[in-house]
């Protein structure tokens, strides 16, 4: 609204194609006014956006490792690499924000990359048979060289096959079927484990687990949320995903377990393993 948002067009137009960035955020049916915040988040995000593109090169980009642990024994089974950026003067960036930056100015292939490559490098060096879990984006899954990246990282590093797990979350299938069975069938050849992330919160058929060679279903935390409350229907909900994963020979492992009666309920459920906290 002029003059408050600008006084010639070229601001005036400005704060409304701002104001409609906005409004698509939020979802549908919704509409914004222009404020000075929407310029200032606009700023923030150029600002993420162009630092982005060189944060990997000069090593502010690192793998945080989040312990899957086994609910029957209290033993690490594995550990879930999770990419984290050390921005000099924003601190900390969640990935929730830089992630969906990087998929949107095609960079998330090469952050992607190097996660698979570090990871196993890690893995390499851990004690007895533990795996180390990578979270494999759409587009990633998507390149036809995929899987010789992902052959590349385990030559070079020497680690087993079986140690590593990539993560693969529900969004892969609106790609063409044959395309996705042939990269599964690849990786499959590589000996390499396939885990079917945030199970239930997207585009979720069970056609999909019945063509698809996943060795993991994992629970996503919002069947997890209040499941000792009295009337919570999420318990129902992980009992029959645990009867569809065991009936197809999978592991199941429930995601953003914090407390320790939800660890009880998730043993009593006869999940596989659990992740919560980061250390």
């Amino acid at each position: 609204i002029a003059p408050y948002d600008g006084i010639d067009t070229d601001e005036i137009v400005r704060s409304a194609d701002l104001a409609l960035y906005a409004s698509k955020g939020g979802g549908r049916g919704q509409f914004r006014f222009y404020s000075s915040d929407l310029h200032a988040q606009a700023e923030r995000r150029r600002q993420i956006e162009e630092d982005l593109r060189d944060a990997l090169a000069q090593d502010q980009i690192y793998l945080a490792y989040q312990p899957v642990v086994e609910t029957k024994t209290n033993k690490v089974i594995a550990l879930e690499s999770l990419m984290r950026w050390e921005h000099p003067e924003l601190g900390d960036i969640s990935p929730s924000i830089f992630i969906p930056i990087a998929e949107e100015i095609n960079l998330i292939g090469a952050l992607g990359d190097w996660a698979l490559k570090t990871a196993c490098a890690a893995a390499a060096q851990w004690p007895g048979r533990v795996r180390v879990a990578v979270n494999v984006s759409p587009a990633q899954f998507g390149n036809p060289a995929f899987s010789s990246v992902v052959a590349q990282a385990l030559a070079t590093s020497e680690l087993a096959p079986d140690r590593l797990e990539l993560e693969l979350t529900e969004s892969i299938f609106l790609a063409d079927d044959q395309s996705n069975d042939a990269m599964f069938a690849a990786l499959k050849m590589l000996g390499v484990r396939l885990a079917l992330d945030d199970f239930g919160t997207g585009y979720s058929s069970l056609g999909y687990l019945q063509k698809a060679p996943f060795d993991k279903v994992k629970i996503d935390q919002t069947f997890i949320t209040g499941i000792n409350e009295p009337g919570n229907r999420n318990a129902a909900i992980i009992k029959a995903i645990v009867g569809l994963a065991e009936g197809l020979g999978m592991e199941t492992t429930a995601e953003g377990i914090e407390a320790h009666d939800e660890l009880d309920a998730m043993r009593k459920l006869n999940v596989g393993s659990i992740q919560g906290y980061i250390y």
